[in-house]
């Protein structure tokens, strides 16, 4: 195990960005920066002994100045969409950012990976980890409350990167946490052109229906004889062109999974991601009720890493979270965080071969 910190540039502000790298005994290699706490790269080997970077991001520190596409980022404080960028808590309304349609969608217009974080590193036995905190104060991109949050990375020597999110605030609020790296796990990695060969499993016989604007309609319908009919192995590019449980045609993947939970919201496997041709395999397990499943379906993007040109398709992702609009929406689970209680919520994304 190791940990390495190098310098990776300088934000607009002027402070220096750090990029810490952790590495594994078998040669997995995950890096981080402080500045908006996200995955800049995840290197894993292929079943040739090939390793490969697999997380789509940038060279350099402007472009995740803006990243308006959250490349490796951690989201907050209410990842997804919340209908007309406005809810009611306790009574008071509270109105956010429309960056999205009329929804607000990933916190709003001021996102909190633009922001820059504070850092503690270390390693312990078979396992290094990295935190990354911060402050956001009360009425901050419109959300109550003075929340205190960490995002802990931890890479195992079984080749899992494990993230922990941990908050707490001072009056109630809502809270939604997510982490929104593309992934591509094909020849090339970052580089291959698109996830449509790839193959996906998802723990889920519902999902929630969405309507123009994708929020969600309230309602849970079932996935099978839907282009979402995931249970078994499925190339992402098969369900394109097919229907959801309403007769639309499919264009891409944006939607969200409610995860099998046996009667309760423990760590459990939440979905499978596999490219044949590289034997590279992700599981993901979650302590949430939902996965949205993002297959990158609006990107056209140059001078990405590497000099990479990314376009549709170009990764998959799987935000692990709460039901979108859940705060809104009557009968989804519980999205409020009460005064002084403490927020925890864990996702693992483990990587094998086959």
């Amino acid at each position: 195990m190791s940990i390495a910190k190098n310098k990776f540039g300088v934000d607009k502000a002027g402070n220096e960005v750090t990029k810490y790298t952790l590495k594994n005994k078998n040669g997995m290699e995950v890096s981080f920066i402080d500045l908006g706490a996200v995955i800049t790269n995840i290197i894993v080997p292929g079943r040739d002994g090939v390793f490969e970077d697999i997380a789509l991001g940038y060279d350099e520190t402007a472009p995740y100045e803006v990243n308006k596409k959250c490349f490796g980022a951690p989201v907050g404080r209410y990842a997804n969409r919340i209908s007309n960028a406005k809810f009611v808590l306790n009574g008071n309304e509270y109105r956010l950012d429309q960056n999205d349609e009329t929804n607000c969608l990933h916190g709003g217009n001021f996102r909190y990976n633009c922001c820059m974080y504070n850092t503690e590193y270390g390693e312990s036995g078979e396992e290094n980890k990295i935190i990354f905190s911060r402050h956001s104060p009360d009425g901050e991109q419109g959300f109550p409350g003075n929340l205190d949050y960490s995002v802990i990375y931890v890479l195992d020597d079984e080749d899992g990167l494990t993230i922990e999110y941990n908050a707490k605030c001072d009056q109630d609020t809502i809270i939604n946490f997510t982490n929104h790296t593309y992934f591509n796990l094909g020849k090339g990695g970052h580089k291959c052109p698109d996830v449509l060969n790839q193959e996906v499993q998802i723990e889920a016989d519902y999902y929630t229906p969405v309507d123009d604007i994708l929020i969600p309609t309230g309602e849970l319908k079932e996935l099978a004889g839907t282009a979402l009919d995931f249970r078994e192995f499925k190339k992402l590019g098969d369900g394109i062109g097919k229907k959801d449980a309403y007769g639309n045609v499919v264009t891409g993947y944006d939607h969200n999974f409610a995860l099998r939970t046996n009667g309760k919201y423990a760590v459990r496997k939440a979905a499978q991601f596999r490219d044949n041709s590289t034997g590279r395999i992700m599981e993901v397990l979650t302590d949430q009720p939902g996965m949205q499943l993002y297959t990158a379906n609006d990107i056209d993007m140059d001078g990405c890493k590497d000099g990479v040109h990314y376009g549709n398709f170009c990764g998959a992702c799987f935000e692990t979270q709460n039901f979108p609009n859940a705060i809104n929406t009557e009968g989804f689970p519980n999205a409020v965080l009460k005064a002084g209680e403490q927020f925890k919520s864990m996702t693992v994304y483990r990587f094998k071969t086959f």
